[in-house]
């Protein structure tokens, strides 16, 4: 286990807790994985990782079913009280070992440098400072260590942009458990310094109804330096 000893330094952040949307994303997720190809998209998100894992902001845990067997351990981190419970059952399930531990990005409760990987799947949306929480992936992640990435953001048009600005102004994040419509997580990696891979596009659902959270990247990303010899 790779959890910060007692005598670690570490900011304890405010309490997150939201049943009212806990209870709804999971409901909704789950059709979710049929109704919307989630589950494809989850299985292209970790497709060919392997080694020590760490998940920001696990959720209901409906990624553990697709880790690759090459995956020696995941920590999944998952600071909401409902959520948390869902994702320890899904950790009974999984196929690869899943140590469920709250917390929150901003300040993770691991060691640096001690994971081969991070992934992010929808979750730099909904956290209180996304600088200071890539500046923990960057930490805990060894040097040339790779970012997966999955998340929601600004896209669609002039209107579609001015329309999920004011709703981040308003009423989203208050209804959606903190969630924002507008961010750019493409730029903020950029911006915390990661070097960027290949990345995609996606619209979800990829017909229909466009709708503020339509609009996804899914990709990779690296902490720069050469990976130490293992």
């Amino acid at each position: 286990m790779r959890l910060m000893s007692a005598g670690s330094a570490k900011v304890t952040p405010s309490p997150v807790h939201h049943p009212v949307f806990a209870r709804f994303y999971a409901r909704i997720s789950v059709g979710a994985e049929t109704r919307f190809g989630m589950a494809g998209v989850r299985e292209r998100l970790l497709a060919g990782l392997s080694g020590r894992v760490i998940e920001v902001g696990a959720g209901n845990g409906l990624n553990f079913a697709h880790y690759p067997a090459a995956v020696a351990e995941v920590v999944a981190i998952e600071p909401e009280p409902l959520l948390r419970q869902l994702a320890l059952e899904a950790a009974l399930r999984a196929q690869v070992p899943v140590d469920v531990v709250p917390g929150a990005a901003e300040a993770l409760p691991v060691k640096s440098e001690a994971f081969d990987a991070v992934v992010l799947s929808l979750v730099l949306c909904s956290v209180r400072d996304v600088a200071r929480a890539l500046g923990e992936v960057r930490r805990v992640l060894r040097p040339g260590g790779e970012v997966r990435f999955f998340e929601h953001g600004r896209g669609g048009g002039r209107v579609m942009t001015l329309t999920q600005q004011a709703l981040d102004r308003t009423v989203w994040p208050a209804l959606f458990g903190g969630c924002h419509v507008a961010r750019e997580p493409v730029a903020a990696l950029r911006e915390a310094g990661f070097e960027l891979g290949p990345y995609q596009k996606l619209l979800l659902p990829k017909t229909g109804l466009r709708t503020p959270t339509s609009f996804a990247t899914l990709g990779v990303a690296w902490r720069p330096g050469e990976p130490e010899a293992r």
